[in-house]
């Protein structure tokens, strides 16, 4: 089934239209995004039960953009009615107005040569089996609460098994002179913490699953019960990391982790206008193993951050940002665009629509390749299968990377030996990490249960992946 449209914004869209109109008889260019969005999150545990509605992801909301004379300006409103229409107008143009004129000391205003505002229709919708709504609260923690229980009672040394799961279904309208566009998606996460102890030591085993979808994301999850048990476990038996530069077998999160912290933030071209990332000087040069071939794009895979156009009104693009280890580009939202001079990437995207517009990464994957993961094992002489990304930090001036693994899986004479260590710290230059891939597996997974921040704040949903790959780490 799809995603139906808002009927909320189905009854704004004439008075919408109205607005614009009047707009568009002052201004060169103006714009209107609409928003109605719902999340709701789910949680289950031996310490309770709880649901409640994210206020981060729910809302509905207008932001008005305009472009006149060389400069834009954005006005955000959470209401309108019929007989409102002047009044908002009225604030809009005298708060727009002002602000050319109360630029502070020193700053100067960027002239936009005009705006493309080419011919578009769009109107799209996802697919769902199940919808959570529909299910009801009562039956989804009914669900919840089985696989918890069931994961209590998986071994003794299982203290506890918490489950979540959260869902966000939300319509876009987006309105120009020539666009009409209007797109409806559902999104659902699921997560499983299997909490361990033995004596005074206690460890969690975590597996989470996102999709496109509706509830139908919980039989999935349900399949990872064992596995996070089993991860919980062997963790309690886990010893430190000797430091060291080790070959390596990333599983799909910890690549997917790579993706979106080693080219993913340093490729946002934001920050090319900024002068902030190193990657603006190496468009064109090799900065990864030719088996590396990188994506994003809200329509490289369906996964949650998945869009049919963004927050200006751009369509969804696959953008191939590096090619057989060569940078080809990066991505951007509209004005950085018009900033460089280049075509928009569909990657401008907002937390809400009382918030700009930044570039945002969406679905970032590095391509399968052709290897298997038994023979990418069987080549290590000595190292580590690292699993479970935790958290990444990266530098994009300097291609410094960190990153957080749960575990690592020692590895000798091309066998799992058994033996376990935690935690895992992964540092190194970007362009030495992925020039050091060898091997890549010929399957790739993504997942999404998380956010992406822009500077600790500005959160959006976002997904990354890849297969298997083997490389050489700095582990510690």
């Amino acid at each position: 089934m799809k995603v139906k449209e808002s009927e909320y914004l189905k009854a704004k869209k004439p008075i919408l239209q109205k607005l614009l109109n009047k707009l568009l008889a002052k201004y060169e260019y103006a714009s209107i995004l609409a928003n109605d969005s719902k999340s709701t999150n789910y949680s289950v545990s031996k310490a309770g039960t709880s649901i409640y509605e994210d206020g981060t992801l729910s809302e509905r909301g207008f932001c008005v953009k305009v472009y006149d004379n060389g400069k834009a300006a954005e006005y955000s409103f959470n209401a309108i009615e019929e007989d409102t229409i002047g009044e908002v107008f009225g604030e809009i143009t005298e708060r727009l107005d002002a602000l050319g004129k109360t630029l502070p000391e020193g700053v100067t205003a960027f002239r936009f040569d005009g705006v493309e505002d080419e011919k578009l229709f769009i109107n799209e919708s996802t697919e769902y089996a199940v919808d959570p709504e529909e299910k009801g609260d009562n039956d989804i923690i009914d669900l919840l609460t089985r696989i918890s229980e069931k994961g209590r009672a998986f071994d003794e040394k299982i203290i506890d098994c918490h489950v979540a799961f959260s869902y966000q279904k939300y319509s876009k309208m987006f309105l120009s002179k020539n666009k009409d566009l209007t797109q409806n998606i559902l999104w659902s996460c699921g997560y499983i913490v299997a909490m361990a102890k033995d004596g005074e030591e206690i460890q969690n085993g975590y597996k989470p699953v996102s999709m496109l979808g509706g509830i139908e994301v919980l039989d999935p999850l349900e399949d990872k019960l064992e596995e996070a048990c089993k991860i919980a476990m062997d963790l309690l038996s886990a010893e430190p990391m000797i430091p060291g530069e080790y070959d390596c077998i990333c599983e799909p999160d910890i690549t997917g982790m790579i993706v979106h912290e080693a080219f993913g933030h340093g490729v946002e071209m934001d920050m090319f206008v900024k002068d902030r990332a190193q990657a603006k000087d190496f468009i064109g040069k090799q900065v990864a193993s030719e088996l590396i071939t990188m994506h994003d794009g809200a329509c490289t895979i369906p996964q949650v951050a998945t869009y049919f156009f963004d927050d200006e009104g751009v369509p969804a693009h696959d953008t191939v940002i590096i090619e057989k280890g060569i940078l080809k580009t990066g991505i951007c939202d509209a004005q950085s665009a018009m900033h460089l001079g280049i075509a928009g990437t569909g990657n401008g995207r907002r937390q809400d629509t009382t918030r700009k517009a930044y570039t945002r990464m969406t679905n970032t994957i590095f391509e399968a390749g052709t290897s298997k993961v038994e023979d990418m094992i069987a080549s290590v002489k000595y190292g580590f299968l690292l699993c479970q990304a935790s958290s990444g930090m990266e530098d994009p001036k300097n291609w410094g990377i960190q990153i957080m693994a749960d575990m690592a899986r020692e590895i000798k004479d091309g066998k799992l030996t058994g033996k376990v260590f935690s935690p895992i710290v992964m540092t190194g230059y970007v362009p030495d990490l992925l020039k050091s891939i060898s091997m890549i597996s010929d399957q790739i997974e993504a997942g999404g249960t998380g956010y992406c921040a822009k500077g600790e704040k500005e959160l959006v949903k976002v997904s990354d992946g890849g297969p298997y790959i083997k490389a050489r780490i700095r582990l510690g």
